[in-house]
């Protein structure tokens, strides 16, 4: 695994080489010398979650628009509250 440092500006310039990094390890991004960021792929993503797709993920995912979802209404969840 490499990992690799680029400042802010640099990743702006050139986020191809960024994510071509990324394939060969981390890469960390700087904000005045300081790391602020990391970039990995999703491969290893998924390895440092476990494997578990989180909300983010499904959502984040191709045809999610095309996913019909309506959800059974369960009743009324309002109640009568006495402010006193």
């Amino acid at each position: 695994m490499t990992v690799t440092t680029i400042s802010s500006r640099e990743f702006n310039r050139d986020v191809a080489r960024a994510k071509r990094a990324a394939r060969k390890g981390p890469v960390f991004i700087t904000d005045r010398g300081r790391p602020a960021h990391v970039l990995i792929t999703i491969e290893t993503y998924r390895e440092l979650t476990g494997g578990q797709a989180t909300i983010v993920d499904l959502l984040a995912s191709p045809g999610v628009e095309e996913v019909e979802f309506e959800p059974q209404r369960i009743g009324s969840l309002s109640r009568m509250v006495e402010l006193g």
